[in-house]
């Protein structure tokens, strides 16, 4: 096989090897613009996890690079005067120029032909090879020639960063967060040879310009950096390499391969810093490559296995690096933590580190964050703490443990829930006439038996026309007091878990169809007239519905009120407004639902006029030692909507109408939405909303592990973490996570052999 690489880094060099290694008859040309030498940057790190990778796929090759490793286990973070340090990370650094030597010469051992100072302007002067690899990084040009086939996308990220090196030797992965007259700083510095670091800086654009380094040279921003971190280069200089300001741009393309033409490594997709090293990325893309064209000779064959099984790793890296570098561009956020959460925060960002996995790295720091939480949730809840044995087998250790952040106690008023986990409301479409029946004592009353600290009802609507479906539940006739309050007293006198409610109307997507039958579609008859903020089908083929009038929203306010005071009587701990999914409140806020020209309509702070009339009005009936919540959507996911600044100002206005806590959701709005589904996708939104507002906030969307709890709480990204789907696969989902935790969570009386039965651990 003849085989033109243009671009001579490290995927070149090593698909190089790996395929002169696989047969020394395939003929491998690379062609590379700069002598190898010749490299921009200073070093590259690679995990403990990716060196495994390395010496498996050519154990001579990865050991010629270990021999110039600089190994560390620990991450400090330098943050307000203080260290804290984390172990059991397991890095290694490595000197880029070190690591194209290395593999130049086994390039060279092998046979394979490197061609340097070759500059290739079109890469079609080789496509008689069987096959051509562009390796020619960030601006490639082969991506350039094929761009029509490759479809690639270009997001420029707004912070700006230097490369820079130093000889001051770090002894862990550094992070230093400083502030000046400009404003706030962030260093990621480590060491990657014997007596040298790298030495990267980074700061919001602002700050970039308020310093003046828009204007700078080279040297200039050398010695305005040596100013600012005198203290830390410890009488140490900084380097330059082609060290000039950058914003980072995340690539991605739809496809990696053309005919017999393929992309790797930055040509192929970019993943900000702060999470791995593009060089990993690369290598791992020749190691995939060449595993594909060794099992199968058909090249096209070969780049369609090599793109599906390397396709998924890179993305859900790519994820994992958006959410890094979006929690470097928001820094200044974070700022306010104490050390210790500031810290954890920092080191679960990506989601791929959580409290789980944090405490098989370094479970001192675990224990001491574990400690942290619980004291600060015993002085908010008022609650004094407990500690509880974690016994390794039937005899109890002497040692007592802080509970897991998940099982703290948090207060809301006067309603102190016993643990975080919410069981979020879930329309179960069997009611009739709104009536609650047996279906529902059984669904909520065996989730709050499974030991949630708070269960909520269904969407509860507040008049009949307010329903989605005419399965849904209400509180809008006497006799739904009474159904009500069997559920509430059952849950109140069997188990520790509290009770929400929340109360809701439809509008446009009212009269609809049961889930099962079809979400959202209308009732094929038996439609009654809905209402909304303006005339606004949810389909084009949905009904449309009336906009309201002023004394609609008069009969609406009296409505919630009216729900209100008859939840109250059912004795419900907590009330909470539906403002969210495009029902009746949130299409007053949405600007894609909204299209008044009245008071109610236009600006945001018109939009909320109607949803906080009606939470003033609820929350004036609303007995004052009871907590309200509100569900909002943080953003629409579709073009004009709203985004995530808006949600802010959503929830900044409903703390100053005295919401106490607010349910962070999104999407639902309109039915074209493209909503970004993933792991947690929606906390970063409530994370947002808590640290700029200042609101306590509940987390929730695809949380579904006890890891992913414990580590939204301990990080101060939320309050209470809402699960849904979790809670329906299995209804003792908090008990299972207590006892797979080691935590002793007391059964009912009727259980109460069970609380002889111990925990794991």
């Amino acid at each position: 096989m003849r085989i033109v690489t243009i671009g001579g880094g490290p995927a070149a060099l090593y698909l190089g090897i790996l395929m002169k290694k696989a047969s020394p008859k395939h003929e491998i040309t690379i062609l590379e613009r700069n002598r190898l030498d010749d490299t921009y940057g200073f070093g590259v790190v690679f995990s403990d996890a990716t060196q495994n990778n390395l010496a498996a796929a050519d154990p001579e090759t990865y050991d010629a690079m270990a021999s110039h490793f600089a190994h560390w286990d620990n991450i400090d973070v330098h943050y307000r005067g203080r260290v804290i340090t984390s172990s059991g990370h397991g890095f290694s650094g490595l000197s880029r120029r070190a690591l194209l030597g290395v593999l130049g010469q086994r390039c060279e051992e092998l046979g394979v032909c490197i061609e340097v100072c070759t500059e290739v302007t079109d890469p079609a002067v080789y496509a008689d090879a069987d096959l051509v690899v562009g390796a020619d990084g960030f601006n490639s040009t082969v991506r350039g020639r094929f761009a029509a086939q490759f479809q690639p996308s270009f997001d420029e990220r707004p912070n700006r960063f230097v490369w820079l090196g130093t000889t001051r030797p770090f002894p862990a992965f550094t992070f230093y967060f400083k502030r000046d007259k400009h404003g706030l700083w962030r260093v990621h510095a480590y060491q990657y040879e014997q007596g040298h670091s790298t030495f990267i800086v980074e700061t919001t654009d602002a700050v970039w310009r308020t310093a003046g380094l828009d204007k700078a040279t080279e040297d200039e921003t050398i010695a305005f950096c040596e100013a600012l971190f005198t203290e830390e280069l410890q009488g140490h200089r900084l380097l330059k390499n082609r060290s000039l300001w950058r914003n980072f741009v995340t690539i991605k393309n739809a496809a990696w391969s053309h005919g017999n033409v393929v992309l790797v490594g930055d040509a192929a997709h970019t993943a900000h810093f702060s999470v791995g090293s593009g060089t990993k990325l690369a290598i791992e893309d020749a190691i995939a490559l060449a595993g594909a064209l060794q099992r199968h000779p058909d090249v096209h064959t070969a780049l369609t296995a090599y793109e599906a099984e390397r396709r998924p790793a890179v993305e859900s890296l790519q994820r994992a690096a958006q959410v890094s570098l979006q929690w470097f561009e928001d820094t200044e956020r974070y700022m306010s933590l104490e050390p210790l959460q500031f810290a954890f925060n920092l080191l679960t960002r990506s989601l791929r580190i959580t409290h789980d996995n944090l405490k098989v790295r370094d479970p001192k720091f675990v224990e001491e964050i574990d400690q942290w939480y619980a004291d600060q949730a015993a002085t908010q809840s008022h609650v004094p703490l407990t500690t509880h044995h974690a016994p390794a087998s039937d005899v109890p250790r002497t040692t007592h443990h802080a509970p897991p952040p998940m099982f703290t106690p948090f207060r809301l008023r006067e309603m102190v829930l016993s643990n975080r986990v919410v069981v979020s409301p879930m329309c179960q479409y069997v009611a009739e006439d709104g009536m609650p029946n047996e279906w529902h004592l059984v669904h909520l009353g065996s989730r709050a038996i499974g030991g949630a600290g708070l269960v909520f009802s269904e969407m509860t609507d507040v008049s009949r026309e307010g329903r989605i479906s005419p399965g849904c539940t209400g509180i809008y006739k006497p006799e739904h007091i009474t159904a009500w309050k069997r559920i509430v007293e059952f849950i109140r006198l069997n188990t520790s878990s509290k009770i929400g409610v929340q109360l809701g109307h439809a509008g446009r997507k009212a009269s609809t169809q049961r889930m099962w039958e079809g979400m959202d579609e209308p009732l094929p008859e038996g439609n009654w007239p809905i209402i909304s903020a303006s005339p606004l089908p949810y389909f084009p083929y949905s009904q449309v519905p009336k906009e309201m009038t002023r004394a609609d929203m008069d009969e609406v306010n009296a409505d919630f009120v009216r729900a209100a005071l008859m939840s109250n009587d059912a004795g419900f701990d907590l009330l909470e407004l539906h403002m969210a999914h495009g029902y009746l409140l949130a299409s007053f806020i949405s600007p894609l639902t909204n299209q008044r020209t009245d008071q109610y309509g236009g600006s945001l702070e018109n939009r909320m006029r109607f949803p906080l009339e009606v939470f003033d009005a609820v929350r004036g009936v609303w007995p004052a030692h009871k907590p309200m919540s509100v569900r909002i959507s943080a953003v629409d996911w579709a073009p004009g909507g709203m985004e995530p600044a808006d949600s802010v100002e959503v929830a900044r206005m409903l703390k100053a109408h005295d919401c106490d806590i607010t349910d962070v959701s999104a999407g639902q709005t309109v039915a074209d939405a493209k909503p970004q589904y993933g792991r947690q996708f929606q906390t970063p939104f409530a994370d947002r909303i808590r640290h700029e507002v200042g609101i306590a906030t509940m987390a929730v969307g695809n949380i579904s592990s006890y890891q992913d709890v414990n580590t939204i709480l301990a990080a101060g990204r939320a309050d209470l973490c809402v699960l849904a789907r979790a809670h329906l696969w299995d209804p003792y989902w908090t008990r299972h996570a207590a006892y797979e935790q080691g935590y002793p969570l007391p059964w009912p009386d009727p259980y109460a052999t069970l609380n002889r039965y111990r925990p794991r651990t």
